[in-house]
């Protein structure tokens, strides 16, 4: 089994956000950023992707088979973001119709998108098997969702475990733990009671204590869970996002990472230009209210989140306006710092604290 950690090579670097099965997007970024068809750049740089190349969009087969391409090809490198672990787990959730039967009727306000056929299924998950959690070299540090040092240190000392069989050790681990001080079966009974409520917005929905307690211990002690879903800790109140009522929230841990090392993470929505997030169905808090949408951030102004919510591009279809009007897939070239967006814009990054 490949590392999940490993190496990116010496060259100038394109890092894609993430993608969400929008193949068209794909496809006009990568044009704009000087790739052939099969993945080669004239000036001999890499493509290298933060995860989440499923869910949402209309092509995920599209979209994992050109990455997979390039990345057999030597020309690209991938990491797991938090819609490819759930696949892997066969946890079918909000956005994955085009992989799950089960979430096909509940997922329409995404179709139409294209479902894989058996071989193709088996070959998805092959692939999406072999990526590694964590990309990086001296100059640069690439996770989907959070760099934390403690989980990182668990990470390289995991062995040579697949991503998906180190989630369920630390899931197993932490279930034994949950059953033998009984949050666990609150936990159930709270679920049980509200099975009907937790994925309509429109009832009236009380804090439950007993979920907040079991995801956030879930989140904090599942080292996978923290690299690829980020940081998260008891709301205050509970909120309805991506299609769930939730009673834990993302915390911006890049305002607590001080190392030196900048890092590329994908994961948390920020905007090109002010959207309305509840529109795609994100009620959470925006951790990028305050800062500018080109800007780095963090403690030492050494982060930067690629994720520009192409993820929402099913909406613009909906309402029947331009693709990329709002929603967009960007890349940025390193070691320049420029971004590339699918529309074309090429927009230098502001307030670099560097390393």
């Amino acid at each position: 089994m490949p590392p999940l950690i490993q190496t990116l090579p010496d060259t100038p670097l394109d890092v894609v956000g993430d993608v969400h099965g929008e193949i068209d997007a794909l496809n006009q970024l990568l044009v704009h950023l000087g790739y052939d068809t099969k993945g080669q750049h004239p000036a001999g740089r890499k493509l290298v992707f933060v995860g989440d190349l499923c869910d949402r969009g209309p092509d995920s087969v599209a979209v994992i088979t050109r990455v997979e391409r390039m990345v057999k090809a030597g020309n690209a490198f991938a990491i797991l973001g938090n819609h490819e672990l759930n696949l892997l787990r066969g946890d079918a959730k909000d956005g994955s119709g085009w992989f799950f039967d089960a979430r096909v009727e509940r997922d329409a306000r995404y179709q139409p998108f294209k479902r894989p056929t058996t071989a193709q299924r088996k070959k998805i998950t092959a692939f999406l098997n072999t990526l590694p959690l964590v990309l990086e070299r001296a100059d640069l540090r690439v996770v989907h969702a959070a760099w934390v040092q403690h989980d990182m240190d668990a990470l390289r000392q995991a062995g040579d475990s697949s991503a998906n069989d180190l989630f369920v050790q630390m899931e197993t681990a932490l279930n034994t733990t949950c059953q033998a001080n009984g949050s666990f079966q609150k936990y159930q009974k709270a679920q049980a009671m509200h099975r009907d409520s937790l994925e309509n917005e429109d009832c009236s929905m009380p804090f439950l204590d007993a979920i907040a307690d079991y995801d956030e211990a879930c989140q904090k002690g599942n080292g996978v869970k923290v690299l690829t879903s980020g940081v998260e800790r008891r709301a205050t109140a509970p909120f309805f996002s991506s299609h769930k009522w939730r009673f834990v929230e993302r915390v911006d841990w890049w305002s607590e990472y001080d190392a030196a090392i900048p890092v590329l993470i994908g994961h948390y929505w920020r905007q090109l230009a002010p959207v309305n997030r509840a529109a795609v169905g994100k009620g959470d808090r925006n951790l990028f209210a305050t800062v500018g949408p080109v800007q780095w951030h963090g403690k030492r102004q050494n982060v930067f989140c690629l994720d520009y919510s192409v993820g929402g591009r099913w909406r613009e279809r909906q309402d029947q306006k331009t693709p990329g009007t709002l929603f967009k897939l960007a890349a940025m070239r390193w070691p320049e710092r420029e971004l590339v967006f699918d529309t074309g814009e090429q927009i230098a990054t502001t307030g670099y604290g560097g390393p």
